[in-house]
Protein backbone atom coordinates (compact mmCIF):
# COMPACT_ATOMS: atom_id res chain seq x y z
CA UNK A 1 0.00 0.00 0.00
CA UNK A 2 1.66 3.51 -1.05
CA UNK A 3 3.11 5.75 1.91
CA UNK A 4 -0.54 8.36 2.05
CA UNK A 5 1.40 10.64 4.05
CA UNK A 6 2.41 14.11 3.02
CA UNK A 7 5.46 14.91 1.62
CA UNK A 8 7.46 17.24 3.58
CA UNK A 9 9.40 19.96 1.58
CA UNK A 10 12.71 19.69 0.43
CA UNK A 11 15.25 22.02 2.79
CA UNK A 12 18.52 23.36 1.84
CA UNK A 13 21.34 23.32 3.60
CA UNK A 14 22.40 26.10 5.43
CA UNK A 15 25.27 25.99 2.88
CA UNK A 16 23.60 25.75 0.08
CA UNK A 17 21.58 28.82 1.17
CA UNK A 18 24.88 30.91 1.93
CA UNK A 19 26.22 29.69 -1.72
CA UNK A 20 23.00 31.00 -3.06
CA UNK A 21 23.10 34.30 -1.22
CA UNK A 22 26.75 34.77 -3.16
CA UNK A 23 25.44 33.94 -6.41
CA UNK A 24 22.88 36.76 -6.08
CA UNK A 25 25.27 39.19 -4.63
CA UNK A 26 28.24 38.45 -6.87
CA UNK A 27 25.77 38.50 -10.05
CA UNK A 28 24.52 42.40 -8.67
CA UNK A 29 27.85 43.06 -8.40
CA UNK A 30 28.94 42.39 -11.75
CA UNK A 31 26.13 44.16 -12.66
CA UNK A 32 26.89 47.05 -11.04
CA UNK A 33 30.15 47.42 -12.86
CA UNK A 34 28.45 48.42 -15.78
CA UNK A 35 25.14 49.84 -14.67
CA UNK A 36 23.44 52.24 -11.92
CA UNK A 37 21.84 50.98 -8.85
CA UNK A 38 18.25 52.39 -10.45
CA UNK A 39 18.89 50.09 -13.75
CA UNK A 40 19.27 46.97 -11.75
CA UNK A 41 16.09 44.93 -11.17
CA UNK A 42 15.38 41.65 -9.92
CA UNK A 43 15.16 40.46 -13.14
CA UNK A 44 18.42 41.11 -14.84
CA UNK A 45 19.82 39.85 -11.43
CA UNK A 46 18.28 36.34 -11.38
CA UNK A 47 19.54 35.98 -15.12
CA UNK A 48 22.51 35.77 -13.82
CA UNK A 49 22.01 32.67 -11.58
CA UNK A 50 21.81 29.14 -12.16
CA UNK A 51 17.97 29.05 -10.57
CA UNK A 52 15.26 30.65 -11.22
CA UNK A 53 14.59 34.67 -10.72
CA UNK A 54 11.63 34.21 -8.63
CA UNK A 55 14.02 31.85 -6.08
CA UNK A 56 15.95 35.37 -5.16
CA UNK A 57 12.61 36.07 -3.08
CA UNK A 58 13.26 33.31 -0.90
CA UNK A 59 16.46 35.04 -0.19
CA UNK A 60 16.02 38.35 -0.74
CA UNK A 61 12.74 40.62 -0.55
CA UNK A 62 13.85 43.80 -2.98
CA UNK A 63 16.62 44.91 -4.51
CA UNK A 64 17.34 47.29 -1.83
CA UNK A 65 17.91 44.14 0.54
CA UNK A 66 20.42 42.87 -1.99
CA UNK A 67 22.43 45.40 -2.51
CA UNK A 68 22.38 46.43 1.52
CA UNK A 69 24.10 42.83 1.98
CA UNK A 70 26.47 43.63 -0.76
CA UNK A 71 27.79 46.80 0.73
CA UNK A 72 27.62 44.56 4.18
CA UNK A 73 30.17 42.06 2.34
CA UNK A 74 32.38 44.83 1.17
CA UNK A 75 32.54 46.28 5.05
CA UNK A 76 33.53 42.98 6.06
CA UNK A 77 36.28 42.98 3.14
CA UNK A 78 38.04 46.35 4.30
CA UNK A 79 37.57 45.05 7.73
CA UNK A 80 40.16 42.37 6.60
CA UNK A 81 42.07 44.94 4.74
CA UNK A 82 42.48 46.68 8.11
CA UNK A 83 43.05 44.06 10.08
CA UNK A 84 46.01 43.15 7.80
CA UNK A 85 47.06 46.93 8.05
CA UNK A 86 47.27 46.86 11.71
CA UNK A 87 49.46 43.46 11.90
CA UNK A 88 52.15 45.52 9.90
CA UNK A 89 51.85 48.69 12.48
CA UNK A 90 55.52 47.81 13.14
CA UNK A 91 56.80 49.91 10.19
CA UNK A 92 55.87 52.88 12.01
CA UNK A 93 53.10 55.49 12.06
CA UNK A 94 54.36 57.33 9.17
CA UNK A 95 53.23 54.52 6.88
CA UNK A 96 49.75 54.53 8.06
CA UNK A 97 48.32 57.38 5.92
CA UNK A 98 49.15 55.82 2.59
CA UNK A 99 48.58 52.45 3.42
CA UNK A 100 45.03 53.39 4.67
CA UNK A 101 44.49 54.99 1.55
CA UNK A 102 45.50 51.99 -0.63
CA UNK A 103 43.27 50.11 1.44
CA UNK A 104 40.23 52.52 0.22
CA UNK A 105 41.80 52.21 -3.56
CA UNK A 106 40.89 48.55 -3.26
CA UNK A 107 37.88 49.11 -2.18
CA UNK A 108 36.00 51.05 -5.14
CA UNK A 109 32.98 49.23 -5.24
CA UNK A 110 32.43 49.97 -1.50
CA UNK A 111 32.99 53.71 -2.33
CA UNK A 112 30.55 53.30 -4.74
CA UNK A 113 27.84 52.04 -3.04
CA UNK A 114 28.53 54.52 0.10
CA UNK A 115 27.97 57.42 -2.67
CA UNK A 116 24.19 55.82 -3.11
CA UNK A 117 21.19 56.59 -0.71
CA UNK A 118 21.48 54.30 2.00
CA UNK A 119 18.57 55.33 3.68
CA UNK A 120 16.53 53.98 0.86
CA UNK A 121 18.25 51.06 1.17
CA UNK A 122 18.33 50.65 4.97
CA UNK A 123 14.22 51.24 4.54
CA UNK A 124 13.70 48.28 2.28
CA UNK A 125 15.30 45.64 4.07
CA UNK A 126 13.80 43.81 6.64
CA UNK A 127 15.29 43.91 10.46
CA UNK A 128 17.67 41.11 10.27
CA UNK A 129 18.94 42.40 7.06
CA UNK A 130 19.92 45.58 8.75
CA UNK A 131 21.18 44.42 11.58
CA UNK A 132 23.90 42.14 10.08
CA UNK A 133 24.53 45.00 7.95
CA UNK A 134 25.21 47.40 10.94
CA UNK A 135 27.51 44.82 12.60
CA UNK A 136 29.70 44.42 9.55
CA UNK A 137 29.95 48.51 9.84
CA UNK A 138 30.89 48.15 13.44
CA UNK A 139 33.35 45.53 12.40
CA UNK A 140 34.76 48.07 10.05
CA UNK A 141 35.43 50.74 12.48
CA UNK A 142 36.23 48.50 15.53
CA UNK A 143 38.90 47.36 12.81
CA UNK A 144 40.15 50.97 12.03
CA UNK A 145 39.81 51.63 15.99
CA UNK A 146 42.15 49.35 16.20
CA UNK A 147 44.59 50.52 13.56
CA UNK A 148 44.60 53.86 15.12
CA UNK A 149 45.99 51.84 18.52
CA UNK A 150 48.22 50.07 16.61
CA UNK A 151 50.49 52.81 15.15
CA UNK A 152 49.52 55.65 17.42
CA UNK A 153 49.45 54.26 20.95
CA UNK A 154 49.54 57.78 22.28
CA UNK A 155 46.45 58.97 20.91
CA UNK A 156 43.55 59.05 23.78
CA UNK A 157 40.11 57.09 23.11
CA UNK A 158 39.09 60.85 22.41
CA UNK A 159 41.68 61.52 19.83
CA UNK A 160 40.28 58.08 18.19
CA UNK A 161 36.92 58.90 18.60
CA UNK A 162 37.43 62.63 16.71
CA UNK A 163 39.61 60.79 13.84
CA UNK A 164 36.26 58.45 12.83
CA UNK A 165 34.33 61.20 13.25
CA UNK A 166 35.72 63.35 10.61
CA UNK A 167 36.47 60.28 8.52
CA UNK A 168 34.03 57.80 8.20
CA UNK A 169 31.77 60.63 6.67
CA UNK A 170 34.45 61.67 4.33
CA UNK A 171 34.71 58.33 3.01
CA UNK A 172 31.14 58.69 1.85
CA UNK A 173 32.33 61.52 -0.81
CA UNK A 174 35.17 59.89 -2.07
CA UNK A 175 33.75 58.54 -5.18
CA UNK A 176 31.58 60.94 -6.63
CA UNK A 177 34.83 63.10 -6.15
CA UNK A 178 37.24 61.04 -8.02
CA UNK A 179 35.21 59.12 -10.69
CA UNK A 180 33.07 61.31 -12.81
CA UNK A 181 31.58 60.31 -16.30
CA UNK A 182 31.95 61.77 -19.50
CA UNK A 183 28.90 63.46 -19.58
CA UNK A 184 29.99 65.45 -16.24
CA UNK A 185 33.40 66.43 -17.49
CA UNK A 186 31.64 67.93 -20.51
CA UNK A 187 29.26 70.03 -18.09
CA UNK A 188 32.09 71.07 -16.04
CA UNK A 189 34.20 72.06 -18.90
CA UNK A 190 31.27 74.05 -20.55
CA UNK A 191 30.89 75.63 -16.62
CA UNK A 192 34.10 76.47 -16.61
CA UNK A 193 35.08 74.20 -13.36
CA UNK A 194 38.37 72.66 -13.02
CA UNK A 195 38.35 69.15 -12.12
CA UNK A 196 41.38 67.85 -9.78
CA UNK A 197 42.25 64.15 -11.33
CA UNK A 198 43.06 62.13 -8.07
CA UNK A 199 42.25 59.34 -6.59
CA UNK A 200 40.28 58.02 -3.63
CA UNK A 201 43.55 56.46 -1.91
CA UNK A 202 45.69 60.39 -2.53
CA UNK A 203 42.55 62.12 -1.17
CA UNK A 204 42.26 59.96 1.77
CA UNK A 205 46.03 59.87 2.47
CA UNK A 206 46.29 63.70 2.45
CA UNK A 207 43.23 64.08 4.91
CA UNK A 208 44.53 61.21 7.17
CA UNK A 209 47.99 63.06 6.88
CA UNK A 210 46.00 66.26 8.12
CA UNK A 211 44.10 64.66 10.92
CA UNK A 212 47.07 62.63 12.53
CA UNK A 213 49.70 65.55 12.03
CA UNK A 214 50.36 65.92 15.91
CA UNK A 215 51.18 62.32 16.12
CA UNK A 216 53.26 62.25 12.89
CA UNK A 217 55.44 65.48 13.58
Amino acid sequence: MPDASPKKPLRLSEKRIQTRREEILNACAELYEQMSFREITLKEIGQRTTFTRTSIYNYFHSREEIFLALTRREYEAWAADLDALRAEAGGGPHRFPAALGRTLDARTRLLKLLAMNLYDMEDNARMEHLVAFKTAYNGAIQALRQCLAAYFPAMTEGDVEDFLYLFLPFMFGLYPYTTVTDKQKEAMRLAGVSYPSLTAGALACAFTQKLLAPWLA
